[in-house]
């Protein structure tokens, strides 16, 4: 029994480690394409490291502690030049996204937190669709696509959803870059709806989801 204990341990540490050397050969490459797309992301890199670096190390001049501040303002340059690279390389990939059909979708499905995302619960041939969230504002409705054909398919949808979800608040977001001041583009649609404000408890949300997926079972009937 102890054999296989350990067996299973040192399996277990070798796939972490396997784990650990592709997650850094994915960071690699993404940092390779992402430098060949984007000329001023090692200067923006370096110029973060060199300036945080400096900045804590002249701090700690102040109480003469500089060279103690010095491995602390290493790890926070570090840290500043990983966040540039992974915000431009966010960046670039919702610009590549921006217009897709689908784009809406897959910003949805990279959610942090917990959310219940159900793409195209909407939709026409010509790829608009309408998206369902379910998180602590309530139901949030993403539609993207073609504005006038967008519109009706979220009013519809609206109707449907509110058939069954009571009190609840839903949401209505279009994606796009139109005049229209109820757009928002994609790059900001996360952002935009991480910050609607918390309506419901977080077991509200698994009966959301049990009304809302017997709803589609029954083909929109209300329950």
């Amino acid at each position: 029994m102890a054999k296989q204990d350990k067996a299973a341990k040192k399996t277990a540490a070798k796939e972490r480690r396997g784990a650990a050397l592709a997650r850094v050969k994915q960071i690699f490459e993404a940092f390779k394409m992402q430098r060949q797309e984007d000329k001023l992301l090692l200067p923006l890199m370096l110029g973060a490291f060199v300036g945080v670096a400096v900045v804590v190390f002249l701090l700690g001049m102040i109480w003469g502690l500089q060279w103690m501040f010095l491995p602390v303002g290493l790890a926070l340059g570090v840290l500043a030049a990983v966040i540039i690279f992974g915000r431009r390389v966010q960046a670039t990939v919702f610009s590549k996204a921006e217009g897709q059909p689908g784009a809406a979708g897959w910003a949805l499905d990279n959610l942090r937190g917990r959310w219940v995302v159900s793409q195209a619960v909407a939709g026409t041939s010509q790829l608009d669709a309408v998206h369902r969230v379910i998180g602590r504002p309530g139901v949030v409705l993403v539609g993207e696509g073609a504005p006038h054909r967008v519109k009706s398919l979220m009013a519809q949808e609206k109707k449907r959803v509110a058939r069954v979800v009571g009190e609840t608040p839903i949401y209505e977001i279009f994606v796009g870059n139109g005049d229209d001041e109820k757009q928002i583009p994609l790059r900001k649609l996360q952002t935009h709806i991480m910050k609607l404000p918390r309506n419901i408890g977080p077991n509200q949300i698994d009966t959301l989801e049990n009304r809302l997926a017997a709803l589609a079972s029954r083909g929109g009937n209300a329950i």
